[in-house]
């Protein structure tokens, strides 16, 4: 599993963009990690603000930052040309760059020339080790939970973490095991599922939860979705790597269609739990269903109420949003499963 060493504090470069969802990496090292962000920088047209001081890469040296992150998270993951002359400017005010995309910037001349120029790093965080092998689809000891979503950027990663956090404040073994850019600055460890050759996704997430003692959960954030035209295959080599002994599917409420993909509906909740639980029937048959998490961020309270309660009522399951009301109901509900 890679560990990541990222000198904080961090400058969250934003670019131009103009969706948080376009800046899920800059907003998940703000929610997660605060402390280690001192700062953001923005191109012109950026309608995103994390609520940090706006620097410049100098004026951010100067204060003691010691990274630029790139906090987007462009769709394919490439490296935009109007991004190079930033990093050049971050490079040459003393900072590291580091990003999270498929594009390497360490493979980028110009951007590798000036950081030899300037000795500083350009640190790649979508980097999996060598050596990953091919699933053995045996059974590991310990528990593992996974969560599963309906479309991308729906709450997997948050939902993990809140659960993650829940479990070790009651005293319960639990490891947050993450599996995309953002997952892995917040944690410091982790594997990029999405960057491993698809021969080897499953073998990854085997490495990723390995054997441990009968009482640890491993909570392992999901990537993409089975309902993807682009990615349901990077979860299902998830699924079948991880081989959950309990999953949660994370939804968001109101969205019908995938994103950016309005001609694929995402199908009702008793759907999607149906299959998931088939697929990951393949390599662990007895696993189950946590919860629902729902992210009602964009609601109302009384619309939010009205949301989960239907998502309860049509899944049978415990259901929250666990930025907005924890995650203390879904740990009740596996302690009540797995006592201690």
């Amino acid at each position: 599993m890679t560990r990541l060493e990222v000198p904080a504090p961090y400058l969250i470069f934003l670019g131009a963009v103009r969706s948080r969802l376009d800046a899920k990496t800059g907003s998940g090292l703000v929610d997660w990690c605060r402390d280690r962000c001192a700062g953001q920088l923005r191109l012109p047209g950026c309608r995103v603000d994390l609520g940090l001081p706006d620097l410049t890469p100098a004026a951010a040296a100067a204060t003691g930052v010691r990274t630029l992150v790139v906090g987007v998270a462009p769709l394919g993951g490439g490296l935009d040309p109007s991004w190079v002359a930033t990093f050049e400017e971050a490079l040459a005010a003393g900072l590291d760059v580091a990003a999270g995309m498929h594009a390497r910037l360490a493979g980028h001349p110009t951007l590798a020339a000036a950081a030899r120029r300037h000795g500083r790093r350009l640190i790649d965080v979508r980097m999996p080790p060598a050596g990953i092998p091919v699933a053995s689809g045996r059974k590991r000891s310990g528990r593992r939970l996974l969560t599963v979503g309906t479309d991308c950027c729906v709450g997997k990663k948050y939902t993990a973490l809140t659960l993650a956090s829940e479990l070790a404040a009651r005293g319960v073994h639990a490891t947050f095991r993450a599996t995309g850019q953002t997952g892995i600055l917040i944690e410091g460890s982790g594997i990029p599922i999405d960057a491993v050759v698809s021969d080897f996704l499953a073998g990854a997430a085997e490495e990723l939860s390995p054997d441990a003692s009968p009482e640890h959960w491993d909570v392992v954030e999901g990537q993409g979705s089975l309902f993807h035209p682009a990615y349901a295959g990077v979860t299902l080599g998830l699924v079948h790597g991880t081989q959950p002994d309990l999953m949660v599917l994370c939804h968001e409420a109101g969205r019908d269609t995938i994103d950016e993909y309005p001609r694929f509906p995402i199908p009702p909740l008793a759907e999607c739990l149906r299959r998931y639980r088939e697929a990951a029937a393949l390599t662990n048959p007895a696993a189950d269903w946590l919860g629902i998490s729902l992210n009602t961020a964009a609601l109302d309270e009384p619309a939010r109420k009205r949301a989960l309660e239907a998502a309860r009522a049509e899944t049978g399951l415990p259901c929250v949003d666990p930025m907005r009301d924890g995650a203390a109901a879904l740990v009740d509900a596996l302690l009540a499963r797995y006592p201690r």
